[in-house]
This record gives structure tokens, C-alpha cells and sequence, in this order.
């Protein structure tokens, strides 16, 4: 009998949710935390930064682009494609599609508004 794989049948993952608009980060750290994610928070990349120093547990990082601070959600995603290249990314914006050559190696982009089963497809993939 064959079983499907629940994200609850596998190790949990840790997620770095990077967004500046406090509803929007609570509102996605939620939907993350239901979905069995353990969940990072950050406010803007320096934030973020400080956090992968100290958090060897994250494997995933979703991060808006538009974000305030010394670098934008690209410039974060490509410092982490550097940094920690097993870490999976995901960036965001509601402001258009970035070129594609802006997006590091193996990210992945989603529009917002998010879709809540776009992120947990998204999720799965990296997971």
C-alpha cells in the first residue's frame, strides 16, 4: 500500500520569513507555522543576516525583494547563494517580476499577492 509523504512525516524545516509589512509577516509566518514549518522572522536582510549567523537550523529563506535597509530582497538572495548554498530561497514582490538574471541559481520567485497553495507547493519543493 503506498503512502503519500505529509510534510508531518518528514523533519521539520526551518524557514526565515524576510518582509518588512508586519501584517504581511505574521499573516505568512502563520500560514508556514499550520503547514508544520518551524519559522525565522526578519524585518529587512540586515536583520536576516544576523539571523543565518546564528541559526545553522535554517533551510529555506522567503524573502520580499522591496525591502528597506542596506539591501534589497535580490541583494540578500544572492548574498545567501554565496554564503550558505545549501539554504533553498524563495523571493517576492508586488511590484513586477524581476529579470531573470537578477534571481540567483536555484531560487525561486512568487508574485504577490501571495497564493497560499502556490507557497506551500513552493515550500515542498525545497522541503
Amino acid at each position: 500500500m503506498a503512502h503519500s509523504l505529509n510534510v508531518r512525516d518528514r523533519p521539520v524545516t526551518t524557514v526565515l520569513v524576510v518582509e518588512d509589512e508586519p501584517l504581511q509577516r505574521l499573516s505568512l509566518m502563520d500560514l508556514l507555522e499550520e503547514a508544520g514549518y518551524q519559522v525565522a522572522d526578519a524585518s529587512d536582510a540586515d536583520q536576516a543576516l544576523i539571523i543565518l549567523e546564528n541559526r545553522p537550523d535554517i533551510r529555506i529563506v522567503l524573502a520580499d525583494v522591496d525591502m528597506p535597509g542596506s539591501m534589497d530582497g535580490l541583494r540578500l538572495a544572492a548574498l545567501v547563494r554565496d554564503r550558505w548554498p545549501p539554504i533553498e530561497i524563495i523571493v517576492t514582490s508586488g511590484r513586477g517580476i524581476p529579470q531573470l538574471s537578477a534571481i540567483p541559481a536555484r531560487a525561486m520567485f512568487l508574485p504577490k499577492p501571495l497564493n497560499e497553495q502556490r507557497v506551500k507547493e513552493a515550500l515542498l519543493l525545497f522541503s
